[in-house]
């Protein structure tokens, strides 16, 4: 659906519009003292850990773009596998600064990565490539979505720490169901894979649809197409999706082979 695909310049204000929106109530929700140390859904973080991941991941992105625009060398990506622990150390070691300071810089720092984001012209949102610090080079559309995996999804995990019932933001679901296949084929998890194909059924949201998911020696393959003639298929809402791409929860519907099925969900390791 037009202005719903972020990896094409026509989703660009839409994407950026919602970023903006989940970046406001995830400041909201951060901003008190009461918040700053309760438990939350991203493991062992606390509030405050979040705030500093986000700050840590944020103010990475301004020295990608700034090599990308400058054409200077950068080191070899990271790497997924590690990225967890990493990102851990990163936002832990922000751990001890105060709220308010910590609340402001995250601030400073939307400001400046929306500003970046947007005066990208349409060329750069797909063709401008972006070193990224795990993944290696981007094009520049991934980063608006990658701000917007940072307050959708955890202000999920903020929420999820005060004990109340609630869900994942409908436009922001919406949004990042494309990526969530990104998500999956990058962090398979290293070995030979038994050949298989199943289905992946979006139920509803402007990006709802089929998509065969194919998984063999060289990882996790996938294109939109019928579905009806594979071993299994999953369907999902778009939060559920999300979140269980993310490894927040265990949803979705298992349609025909469980035992495929099972093996496909298990197959990632977590970032």
């Amino acid at each position: 659906m037009s202005g719903w695909n972020g990896m094409t310049y026509d989703g660009k204000d839409t994407m950026l519009r919602v970023v903006r929106q989940e970046a406001a109530q995830f400041l909201d929700m951060v901003d008190h003292d009461e918040a700053w140390e309760r438990p939350t859904g991203a493991g062992h973080w606390q509030v405050r850990d979040i705030v500093g991941h986000i700050v840590d991941t944020t103010e990475a992105y301004f020295v990608a773009f700034d090599a990308a625009r400058s054409a200077t060398p950068v080191d070899p990506a990271y790497g997924l596998p590690g990225m967890a622990d990493r990102v851990n150390q990163q936002a832990e070691a922000l751990r001890e600064l105060p709220r308010a300071a910590l609340v402001d810089r995250l601030r400073t720092d939307l400001d400046k990565m929306m500003g970046i984001f947007d005066a990208l012209t349409e060329d750069e949102w797909s063709n401008l490539l972006v070193p990224h610090f795990y993944m290696g080079p981007l094009p520049a559309f991934f980063y608006p979505a990658f701000q917007l995996m940072d307050y959708g999804v955890h202000s999920w995990d903020v929420r999820q720490g005060t004990g109340r019932a609630h869900g994942l933001a409908g436009e922001a679901a919406d949004l990042l169901t494309p990526f969530m296949f990104v998500l999956w084929k990058y962090t398979v998890t290293s070995g030979e894979q038994q050949p298989c194909t199943l289905g992946i059924r979006i139920c509803s949201g402007p990006n709802a649809g089929d998509t065969r998911v194919t998984i063999g020696a060289d990882g996790m393959d996938y294109t939109a197409g019928d579905v009806s003639d594979v071993a299994a298929v999953l369907e999902f809402d778009p939060g559920s999706f999300v979140l269980t791409a993310f490894g927040r929860t265990n949803a979705g519907t298992i349609r025909g082979d469980k035992a495929v099925a099972d093996r496909y969900l298990n197959l990632f390791f977590r970032i």
